[in-house]
């Protein structure tokens, strides 16, 4: 099969379009031919070599949708021909509250989805949703799981609460702001790129700020009743962490789910128990989150926010592309 593969550390170039054996299902695996993949930022991380465990070479991509193309024993042969998208989180285990230990991502240290075929545990295969094309199936995995366990399952965001998601624009931030608006709340997010505020109003964002402008904080204030957002939703970090512990209302909770921008500066600490703060992590999900993520696209009312496709040739062009940080939502790749 063609393949992009990773040999070496370094820029976008280094991701090259190579051929390698065909992936055989063991017990328990299906096999997928797979029509479009997507990116994300954990891609760049190890392409970067800042990301732990790496071990080269290696074939990048947690995001598939596909047909199931072979199955091994044990499986149901029904499952071959499916139209199916693909769970990227493997061997959760059988605690709801985190992960076990043998669990890890989709596309390292297993081959990923940059490639024609793909080989995973067949319970990591759900059907595709009815109405969505191959690339916003492919867009759905590892972003739209993060977000539902961040907004749903951690933070247990409300209909009619405020939600605020900083740096909108980002996979897991585009699908937050679809599931909140899917559950009722009210959505402010923030963007140093007016387009992008725009473009997530039309997404039905009800409000935002450029956090390049030096009052942005108190503008997001202001616009959830002067009393700050119930939730937030934050996978920036950096500064930005610290100004939405300040920006929360008492009581409220903020869910994090990464830190693109760095460490934290200045923890407030005093603000967390004087205002009885909530603090919540998070780290993908569980194959129930999965599904019932998934369900949320079944009436078709939703539909993922693919910025832009690239073949799976021009892999490193699609990097070239995400580290410029211009896209809104989701990279995809597809696949021949």
């Amino acid at each position: 099969m063609k393949a992009i593969l990773l040999r070496d550390l370094g820029g976008p170039e280094l991701l090259r379009l190579e051929d390698v054996a065909d992936p055989t299902p063991g017990p328990g695996e299906a096999v997928i031919r797979l029509k479009a993949a997507a990116l994300n930022h954990r891609d760049v991380w190890i392409r970067k070599g800042q990301y732990a465990g790496i071990k080269l070479p290696a074939i990048l991509g947690s995001d598939g949708a596909g047909i199931v193309e072979r199955v091994g024993e044990g499986v149901d042969a029904s499952l071959v021909g499916r139209e199916v998208v693909v769970n990227p989180s493997l061997d959760w285990g059988t605690d709801e509250r985190f992960f076990g230990p043998n669990f890890r991502i989709l596309g390292l240290p297993d081959a990923g989805t940059y490639a024609q075929f793909v080989k995973v545990p067949a319970e990591n295969v759900h059907a595709r949703p009815a109405g969505l094309s191959w690339n916003e199936a492919a867009a759905i995995p590892l972003a739209g799981l993060t977000a539902y366990r961040a907004l749903v399952s951690r933070a247990k965001a409300q209909a009619g609460e405020t939600v605020f998601i900083p740096g909108i624009g980002s996979g897991v931030a585009t699908f937050a702001l679809l599931f909140a608006k899917k559950l009722g709340a009210r959505v402010l997010v923030t963007s140093g790129n007016e387009a992008k505020l725009e473009r997530a109003r039309a997404l039905g964002a009800d409000g935002g700020a450029c956090y390049k402008d030096a009052g942005w904080v108190d503008k997001i204030r202001e616009l959830s009743d002067g009393q700050g957002p119930d939730v937030v939703i934050d996978g920036v970090g950096g500064e930005t962490y610290a100004a939405c512990i300040d920006l929360l209302r008492p009581g409220g909770r903020i869910a994090t789910f990464g830190a693109t921008t760095g460490p934290v500066p200045d923890f407030l600490t005093r603000q967390v128990f004087w205002k009885q703060l909530n603090l919540l992590g998070t780290t993908m999900g569980s194959p129930a989150e999965f599904a019932a993520m998934l369900d949320l696209f079944a009436d078709g009312s939703l539909r993922p926010v693919v910025d832009r496709a690239f073949p799976l040739a021009e892999a490193s062009a699609a990097h070239q592309h995400m580290d410029e940080a211009g896209q809104f939502g989701k990279i995809v790749l597809e696949i021949p």
